[in-house]
């Protein structure tokens, strides 16, 4: 047992260590939430081991250890967020877990809730001008990690450098039918039309070249598991894709879904691995998929 100990605070949880094992397992016995909450309550510094503070989450705990759990302010304020939870959180960047059915921003109800709404009102709720930059969208009924800025000028560095700065984000997917090939490369050209579809060519047609990468995880007769890499980040991408070899994801009537089975959108950003934009540190944040993907897809 470590020495290095202080008294615990009055706003602290405190647990005493019963056998050994690393940090995060440890945290998600003792705290009843999320994993990815467990992780955002870890990066922010809340969590002191024998009266250190720490973020690591695979630091070895030894039998008779004290690991103490603040419940301070921005535990308050994120419990608060409607729609989604902190995964990480510094003077630069906001990493979130976003769930289906929210909005990364407003469109046309500037009223409602979304994303960059929340956000907002929790970073004010430290000092009313603080604020947040939208880096990436993610669409409405896709849940998983996206990324925001905390400044203007990281936002512009992010976006000016996105290949640089993001070296992936990957996607679970549970589409229609059986997939026969273990893996697939689909590589075509991308428009939108005015009425907001974005539609695939085969060959340059003046749009957006687009590339997605897949490995068949598991499938049953009616769904398939995939994981999917971007290698471009084009609106609609895996959607129209998917569409494109005959498998749409599941409950995307737009790009020809006739199933909806789970009653959301079956696509999840499930990583994405980021060069910090100061500290040039690489990052990688994952969101475990929604268990109803892999429930249907057995």
């Amino acid at each position: 047992m470590r020495n290095n100990s202080k008294p615990p605070t009055q706003q602290a949880a405190v647990f005493n260590v019963q056998k050994e094992q690393t940090l995060l397992p440890f945290l998600l016995q003792a705290v009843p939430k999320s994993r990815n909450a467990v992780k955002g309550i870890l990066s922010r510094g809340q969590v002191s081991v024998n009266g250190v503070p720490t973020t690591q989450h695979d630091l070895s705990l030894s039998i008779g250890d004290k690991v103490e759990i603040m419940t301070n302010q921005a535990a308050k304020n994120d419990s608060e967020l409607t729609g989604l939870s902190i995964m990480y959180e510094d003077d630069a960047i906001i990493v979130i877990d976003k769930e289906a059915g929210l909005l990364s921003m407003a469109a046309k109800d500037k009223k409602e809730v979304t994303a960059f709404s929340e956000l907002s009102s929790y970073v004010k709720k430290t000092n009313r001008s603080n604020r947040v930059f939208i880096v990436h969208r993610l669409d409405r009924e896709t849940s998983g990690v996206m990324l925001f800025a905390k400044t203007e000028e990281v936002k512009k560095f992010l976006q000016d450098n996105w290949e640089e700065s993001v070296q992936e984000r990957g996607y679970v997917a549970l589409v229609e039918g059986k997939v026969r090939n273990e893996t697939g490369e689909i590589i075509s050209w991308l428009k939108e039309t005015r009425t907001f579809k974005v539609y695939s060519n085969p060959t340059d047609n003046g749009g957006q070249k687009a590339i997605t990468r897949y490995k068949l995880l598991q499938a049953s007769a009616q769904f398939s598991l995939l994981e999917l890499r971007l290698e471009t980040g084009r609106k609609n991408q895996i959607r129209v894709h998917m569409e494109e070899i005959g498998h749409p994801v599941v409950g995307d009537k737009k790009y020809g879904a006739s199933t909806n089975p789970i009653k959301r959108l079956g696509l999840h950003a499930v990583k994405l691995t980021i060069i910090h934009p100061l500290t040039k540190e690489q990052h990688t944040f994952i969101s475990d998929p929604p268990t109803s993907f892999y429930k249907k897809s057995k």
